[in-house]
């Protein structure tokens, strides 16, 4: 009898958190890619170039693996939605300290080149085409850079509101409470933004 694929996630948690290494291998190496491709749709274009993907997704399966024992396993969505929230969060923190490192090295700039100054400021909707939804195109790694340009131009609420269905697995009535929505209200959102993905996809 075949394991089915989230019978196999559970057993695997379920080992890892006992402290079995080869377990945590063979998680890391089974969703890496996933939380990956999570990281790099959360980023935009000009985010990619300086932050290196790679090194977010070893930070954030690191702090999935630190923060298992405390996770509770019911089923493989719910595993994903915890994975995609560690991913976010390890983005966040990057971000915030890139932004603050930038923010430093424009001061010590403005030191070494100006000296001190005072103040010292920087200033009724068709279906979208199938064979280019995110969950379809996830699947084929070949063509996520062009679900990542089509994505970029999107407006930033389609964009959000496409992650986090579509590539984070969250409910429409989770994303309502994130983003101060109804459920109604979020799947009209999303029908709107993946009219806009469809055509975008299609002019990338």
């Amino acid at each position: 009898m075949m394991i089915s694929y989230s019978q196999e996630t559970k057993q695997l948690v379920v080992l890892a958190k006992a402290g079995d290494t080869a377990a945590l291998d063979r998680l890391c190496r089974i969703y890496s890619e996933r939380v990956r491709r999570i990281i790099r749709l959360r980023m935009d274009r000009n985010i990619r170039i300086k932050l290196d993907s790679k090194d977010l997704v070893q930070d954030a399966l690191l702090n999935a693996l630190r923060g298992l024992g405390d996770f509770t396993y019911k089923n493989e969505g719910d595993f994903l939605r915890w994975l995609s929230r560690i991913a976010h969060n390890t983005l966040g923190h990057q971000l915030e300290k890139l932004h603050a490192d930038k923010r430093d090295i424009r001061r010590e700039i403005r030191r070494d080149n100006y000296g001190p100054t005072a103040g010292g400021g920087l200033t009724g909707i068709p279906e979208p085409i199938e064979s280019t939804t995110p969950s379809v195109i996830m699947s084929r790694k070949e063509e996520l850079d062009r679900l990542e340009k089509a994505i970029d131009e999107l407006k930033p609420e389609h964009k959000e509101v496409i992650v986090l269905t579509k590539i984070e697995g969250f409910s429409y009535k989770e994303i309502g409470e994130r983003l101060g929505k109804s459920a109604d209200a979020v799947g009209k959102l999303l029908s709107r933004a993946m009219v806009a993905l469809t055509i975008a996809y299609e002019r990338v």
